[in-house]
């Protein structure tokens, strides 16, 4: 297994150890591991297209470990109200829908590739995510209206990216209906 794998591995093998450490109260602790998954996931894209270590495992894995870490957060966030249900719902509802046209487009042999759009949402959730984190960060209580602010201005703009890119894949990528 090659590192940028690796590295997408040890992303998804990050998320149990995030989710107790955000249940148990350590914020601070699960913010930087968010962090540091996060950071994995630039690096280990860099990395594969940087020494042509690009796998069809990669290319899997990679978006799946974006949304097993991102998707866990937004769950632990909806039973601690900060961030609403409908939200999460609209979230899935398109990662489902994109997720079965992927799956239908592959069993005829149609690769589809990931768009910009798609991947301007994931880098706002993984921005909204860790900003959303530190509200729970008590020593932090004296900037906490900015943080919302801002968590909360990322959080928005990842759910208008959301409906956005999926209603471009959709168009897009009609063709998967006729199928």
């Amino acid at each position: 297994m090659n590192l940028p794998n690796k590295l997408t591995v040890g992303r998804i093998i990050a998320v149990p150890f995030f989710v107790v450490l955000y249940m148990m109260g350590y914020n601070l602790t699960a913010f930087i591991l968010f962090i540091a998954a996060s950071f994995t996931d630039m690096l280990d894209g860099k990395i594969a297209r940087k020494h042509n270590l690009v796998t069809n495992f990669g290319k899997i894995m990679d978006p799946l470990a974006d949304k097993i870490l991102v998707y866990s957060a937004f769950c632990l966030m909806v039973e601690n109200g900060l961030v609403p249900g409908w939200m999460l719902i609209v979230i899935l509802a398109r990662e489902f829908a994109v997720g079965g046209m992927r799956t239908v487009a592959a069993s005829e042999g149609i690769v589809i590739a990931a768009g910009m759009s798609g991947k301007i949402k994931t880098v706002l959730q993984m921005i909204a995510v860790p900003l959303l984190l530190l509200l729970k960060v008590q020593a932090l209580v004296s900037v906490t209206p900015f943080i919302a602010l801002l968590a909360y201005g990322f959080l928005w703009a990842s759910l208008v990216m959301t409906i956005y890119s999926g209603i471009e894949y959709i168009l897009k990528n009609k063709s998967v209906f006729s199928m």
